[in-house]
């Protein structure tokens, strides 16, 4: 069973969502069905309708030429098929051929589709291909989409005699006409139309001189409409044709009508298949506004959420070509209630609305502006508390509507549910009503439920750190520039900011000052210490950021030096195997030289030959083993094992982070996480949840 109330679709803009899908439909059956769309009964039912949605995108997206969706809907057509006698109409037999073309480009793009489209083509599988329909009707009507004159003979007989007749009278219609004007009895416009008839426009107190019918006058009188005698039998013999035409239509369309009554069982599939199509591309129009996608489906309840953004502020600072910053957050049972804390105007209620709206509209079949391996689990309960419900009628103030919905949410809360709270606790006394607020947290928290809540209350900051599966956040504050960051950091509580909210919108210094005093100094110091955390993890991770981009940048240039000097190595390898060869050739050149300078044409050169035989033979031998070695080389170089790589030489240590101030960091071989806030040498403090401990900082690593 799925609980969500009226009040739920008000406070999460459900209802805005709604009515930009109602206005995306085509036709009114689809618009109706769009009218009450909510959450889904079950996870099926909800993954068959993203699936549907996320391949009809993938259609407009990835496929060159898709078929158009856009038709008229065939309800009383068929109702008139299904009526024995029934006759359909010229615009009937038009949607009927629109009907069946588009019902025809469907079967020929899904077909050998059903890899890429499972689901769409399942939908459009009680479509056929036929000609049944289009043809008998392409028979009767012409291109302009009137009645072919050839519909039938009776039908090309009697449009025959209608031109005749209507060529006869307007000849004798323009040979009166220009006797009348030479007379100078008609008026500055000479005819007009009366009952679809030809007449003259004859000047009042000259129509007796005019043989013909009067049929009418004008506003002022001053003008009389006479049809000419000439014509009133042939218009007569007009009107009996055309009332003969329209019968002889009708004949006609009752013959085609019994031709088509046959394929009354696809026609209604048209209608079926087309207003399913209808619903599903009003999702993916709206979707694609929204730059949305199918997120994944999780097994349990779990909410992870990655660069997700809520639809209606993203769509509206688009207009505005403003910038959104997206949201990542993930709620889990080991995680289940997540409180959010921060100035005002910082963008708690957004993010807690970005979750409650995305949950509703993922339950629902739709898709979400999120990272498609964004998840979602399924809440049997989507509940919300958001904004000033004060009601004047029922004599209700803010606090005690906000008391009544607290008790509804108690009685049906469990793990299966999904509480979203804003400025949760407000509206009383900031003391008691923060202790009646703490209580609430807790009974929900006990009842396994999954929440997002934001608060300015410490006690229920506080409470969220000691529970085990409950987590503080906070909206970033830039203290520098004073300004909202509209960025989720997860772990630690957030600063109200109060005093600085203040400076920003002029109150006196002094003032501010003077507020500072009459608070409990605790309170005051605390809330400085938490802003100041803010700031330092701003910075460390601007840092980390920089540090990441530097660690980029040298691993690129690293890399290529690398290459560079590869490049180099082998062009010194290449100089080197030149300078040997020449060396080696101006070695042999100098000895030939000088066996020539020894070689006696006279004398005996027997021991000259014997020198050249041994130096070639030396020569060779060098040859030989210069060669041995190199393939000795190549042989040795196959065979050796390659050295292991991971991903780009992983294989390289990855450098290990020191622990400075404000470093995330956990014992070794401990999961607890905690924040550094003092070094001392080798000392550091730690500060785990809202307990402080010391340690060595060689027994930390950062996280």
């Amino acid at each position: 069973m799925i609980l969500f109330d009226e009040q739920t679709i008000i406070d999460l803009e459900f209802s805005v969502v709604r009515d930009m899908l109602i206005e995306a439909c085509i036709e009114n059956t689809a618009r109706e069905r769009m009218r009450i769309i909510k959450p889904l009964n079950t996870p099926n039912e909800a993954a068959k309708e993203l699936d549907l949605a996320h391949e009809l995108l993938c259609v407009k997206q990835e496929e060159s030429e898709s078929p158009r969706i856009e038709f008229e809907e065939l309800k009383a057509e068929i109702q008139r098929l299904e009526i024995k006698g029934g006759v359909l109409d010229l615009e009937g037999f038009v949607k009927l051929l629109d009907a069946s073309s588009l019902g025809n480009e469907l079967v020929v793009f899904f077909d050998k589709r059903e890899e890429s489209y499972p689901n769409l083509v399942e939908l459009t599988n009680e479509l056929y291909f036929t000609n049944h329909i289009i043809d008998p009707i392409e028979k009767v009507l012409d291109k302009r989409l009137q009645v072919k004159d050839d519909a039938s003979a009776e039908l090309f007989k009697i449009r025959s005699q209608i031109r005749s007749v209507r060529k006869q009278i307007n000849r004798n219609f323009d040979k009166v006409l220009r006797k009348l004007q030479s007379q100078g009895i008609l008026g500055d416009t000479t005819e007009a139309y009366l009952d679809n008839r030809r007449v003259l426009s004859v000047i009042s107190n000259q129509k007796r001189s005019v043989p013909g019918n009067v049929l009418g006058s004008s506003n002022s009188g001053s003008l009389t409409y006479i049809e000419p005698h000439e014509n009133v039998p042939l218009n007569y013999e007009l009107e009996n044709l055309l009332d003969d035409e329209q019968k002889e239509i009708r004949r006609i369309f009752l013959k085609l009508t019994n031709d088509l009554r046959g394929m009354l069982p696809l026609i209604k599939s048209y209608q079926h298949v087309f207003t399913e199509l209808d619903f599903i591309q009003a999702k993916v129009r709206v979707g694609m506004r929204m730059k949305a996608s199918k997120p994944a489906m999780s097994d349990d309840q779990t909410i992870e959420l990655i660069d997700a953004y809520h639809p209606l502020l993203l769509m509206a600072n688009n207009e505005m070509k403003v910038k959104t910053l997206p949201q990542s957050l993930l709620l889990d049972k080991f995680c289940r209630m997540l409180v959010i804390s921060g100035p005002n105007a910082g963008g708690k209620s957004i993010t807690l609305k970005t979750v409650g709206l995305l949950q509703l509209m993922f339950q629902s079949g739709l898709l979400i502006p999120a990272d498609p391996s964004s998840k979602f689990g399924w809440f049997h309960a989507i509940l919300s508390d958001i904004g000033d419900n004060q009601s004047i009628a029922n004599q209700l103030s803010t606090y005690s509507y906000r008391l009544k919905r607290m008790k509804y949410f108690l009685e049906v809360a469990n793990r299966r549910s999904l509480l979203l709270l804003d400025e949760f606790g407000t509206g009383s006394d900031p003391d008691l009503g923060g202790a009646l607020a703490e209580v609430f947290f807790e009974t929900l928290y006990n009842r396994k439920s999954f929440g997002v809540i934001t608060t300015h209350y410490s006690n229920i900051k506080l409470k969220a750190s000691k529970l085990r599966n409950a987590q503080n956040a906070s909206m970033l504050f830039d203290k520098e520039s004073l300004e909202p960051l509209y960025r989720l950091s997860l772990g630690q509580p957030g600063s109200s900011f109060t005093f600085e909210v203040a400076q920003i919108n002029g109150i006196d210094q002094e003032l501010i000052e003077d507020a500072k005093t009459r608070l409990d100094i605790r309170k005051v110091e605390l809330d400085k210490l938490i802003a100041d955390l803010q700031k330092e993890k701003s910075q460390i991770d601007k840092l980390n950021i920089q540090n990441k981009k530097a660690r980029e940048e040298a691993d690129a240039a690293k890399s290529e030096f690398e290459a560079l000097q590869e490049h180099f190595e082998a062009r010194l390898d290449k100089q080197q195997e030149m300078i040997d060869k020449n060396n080696r050739q101006l070695n042999y050149g100098n000895k030939v030289e000088q066996f020539i300078e020894k070689y006696n044409l006279k004398s005996h050169n027997k021991e000259l030959f014997g020198e050249v035989k041994k130096f070639l033979a030396i020569e060779k031998t060098k040859i030989e083993d210069r060669a041995n070695a190199l393939k000795l080389k190549a042989e040795k170089k196959a065979s050796a094992p390659k050295p292991k790589r991971q991903k780009e030489n992983l294989q390289k240590k990855k450098p290990v982070k020191p622990v400075i101030l404000g470093s995330n960091v956990r014992l070794k071989n401990s999961s607890q996480q905690g924040q550094v806030v003092e070094i001392k040498d080798k000392d550091a403090v730690v500060l785990f949840g809202n307990f402080k401990t010391k340690t060595k900082v060689d027994d930390l690593e950062v996280v």
